[in-house]
């Protein structure tokens, strides 16, 4: 479902990504871990259209993202290109991101019936049925600023439920809630996970739900992948010595 062949990203003199290669399988679950600065946001970033690569392609459910095929050759992609693969993928944000001045309804019709076409009613039909599934079917009509950030937070994730993604990418999603409202999203993002076939790409601190909710996780650091393994694997016997000195570091054991 998403494939990275070759990829390369610098900003100014500094080089993030150089020739970064992997794969994920449709339906598959995949946390990025590593120290910040590794690049793990950019791989993100570069999937939402929101930096653009220097080297290599990047193809999502088989389509090229990054480029375009125009005379037999391998173009860049133009940007009506990019946005229509763009519409199978799906983000949640760290700080949320949403509308200030819309109302939750709002906020979750405006991508579907803009880039989808839905009708206002078709779009506030699925709207309210996710807002059910992320226990906020009586928020509808609230706007953001009267929800607690954990609220917001989910609110979030239903938007982008809202556009059916085929890919639903996580980036740090509970790193600016407070610690007791973690447990809430993480656990709704695990039913997610159980009960959709969503390909889920996730970067996350939280070293916990990386084990339980992934199939495959992988360790990156100065923009390569240092080893990937199941989260059973990496987190009690990995492999590399940078991995090791990672765990021991946000997990506290010598």
């Amino acid at each position: 479902m998403i494939e990275f062949d070759g990829v390369g990203k610098r900003f100014g003199e500094h080089t993030v990504l150089a020739d970064l290669n992997f794969t994920v399988a449709p339906g598959e679950h995949v946390t990025l871990i590593g120290p910040s600065g590794s690049g793990k946001t950019t791989i993100l970033r570069l999937l939402m259209c929101l930096e653009s690569i220097d080297a290599g392609t990047i193809r999502v459910g088989g389509s090229y993202l990054s480029h375009m095929e125009r005379g037999g050759k391998l173009v860049p992609a133009d940007e009506k290109h990019s946005r229509e693969v763009r519409k199978r993928i799906g983000m949640v944000f760290q700080q949320f991101n949403l509308f200030p001045n819309m109302t939750v309804r709002g906020n979750l019709i405006e991508g579907p019936t803009r880039a989808l076409g839905l009708s206002k009613d078709e779009a506030t039909a699925r709207a309210t049925e996710l807002l059910e599934l992320v226990g906020l079917g009586d928020k509808i009509d609230e706007h953001p600023s009267r929800l607690s950030g954990g609220q917001q937070q989910r609110v979030a994730i239903a938007r982008a439920l809202a556009m059916r993604p085929d890919v639903l990418l996580l980036d740090e999603v509970t790193s600016a809630l407070d610690p007791e409202l973690v447990a809430g999203v993480l656990a709704l993002l695990r039913d997610i996970g159980e009960t959709t076939d969503i390909t889920i790409l996730c970067v996350t601190h939280e070293m916990g739900f990386a084990r339980d909710f992934s199939d495959r996780v992988m360790m990156f650091d100065g923009g390569r992948v240092v080893e990937q393994a199941p989260p059973q694997e990496l987190f009690t016997a990995p492999r590399e010595a940078r991995t090791r000195e990672f765990l021991s570091a946000v997990l506290g054991r010598g």
